[in-house]
């Protein structure tokens, strides 16, 4: 679902304060604390009645309207095959990753991560389910970016020909050079240093002013490693730094985060906006603008993966 779907769902939650008390989770999609009857097997991947009713719940409160249950089920069975070829894609979104998307998510919508949990508890939801949607979605997304790159520069033309051909605009995507700042800060000493770490990159991000003066501010500073990361499409940039590269000005940096090495920012050297077949291939298959070839390309996939299936209905 794009991340447009995730923004209305929650804008759904966040009216729903008054709706059934939280139930459990089982089978595929959480914890088993109750008894419940395994409905499909996706793969030998189980999905029970509770993982279904759960789901219920959850397109209520998108207020999707018609058979729920049936478009339950369907959408469960869609994200075993989702998660299950994203492993084998060897792309792995971390715990860190989907909190800071779900606190994002809260953020833009003006209420605290406490709030939004205790929406989607009260709802029936639960906040451990809808956070493993969105882990779902996320490593779907750069699942099918990854094959799209790899069908290699004919495709890419042939993908934009056929939108084109469908009376479509060739869209373009924001390229982005990037250059990374790391206040190194060893694993025995975070819990020592990590509070100054961040003091000193505060303020060099403070001093940043474009991309050329970066390894000149860091001369003299005590493990403070500068790499240059090259150019970057939109759809391409990692789902932890994206929001705030896109959010920064070239000639900015992002602010200030902890990552397993110690403290980062990223300085934005240049932005512009390009419309070869690679960007445009790009925005297509992210789904950019609500594209109709980058929905085509979802689809294409995620029914190649169901005809291969085993998928078994009781």
């Amino acid at each position: 679902m794009p991340k447009s779907a995730f923004k209305a769902a929650i804008l759904f939650m966040a009216t729903a304060l008054a709706v059934p008390a939280p139930v459990t989770f089982g089978g595929a999609f959480g914890v088993t604390a109750e008894a419940s009857d395994i409905k499909v097997t996706v793969n030998k991947v189980p999905i029970t009645s509770l993982d279904i009713s759960h789901r219920v719940a959850f397109l209520k409160l998108q207020r999707k309207k018609g058979n729920l249950n049936s478009i339950a089920t369907d959408e469960l069975i869609d994200e075993v095959l989702k998660r299950s070829e994203t492993r084998r894609a060897g792309i792995n979104i971390t715990d860190k990753a989907v909190s800071e998307a779900f606190a994002n998510f809260a953020k833009s919508n003006k209420l605290k991560t406490a709030q939004l949990e205790d929406i989607l508890n009260k709802s029936g939801v639960s906040s451990k389910h809808f956070k493993e949607y969105i882990r779902i979605q996320m490593g779907w997304g750069q699942t099918v970016g990854a094959r799209f790159r790899a069908t290699g520069p004919m495709n890419e033309q042939e993908a934009v020909r056929k939108m084109l051909e469908k009376g479509g605009t060739k869209p373009s995507a924001t390229e982005y050079l990037l250059q990374q700042v790391i206040f190194v800060v060893p694993a025995a000493k975070r819990g020592q240093i990590m509070g100054q770490r961040k003091k000193e990159a505060t303020a060099m991000r403070a001093r940043f002013n474009g991309c050329e003066n970066t390894r000149q501010f860091a001369t003299g500073l005590k493990d403070v490693t500068v790499r240059e990361l090259g150019r970057f499409l939109a759809p391409e940039l990692p789902p932890e730094w994206a929001d705030m590269i896109k959010k920064t000005q070239a000639g900015g940096a992002t602010g200030i985060r902890e990552t397993e090495k110690g403290v980062e920012f990223i300085g934005i050297c240049r932005a512009k906006e390009v419309s070869d077949d690679k960007a445009a291939a790009l925005s297509l298959q992210a789904g950019a603008n609500g594209n109709q070839a980058g929905e085509e390309l979802d689809k294409k996939y995620l029914q190649e993966l169901r005809d291969k299936a085993n998928i078994v209905r009781r």
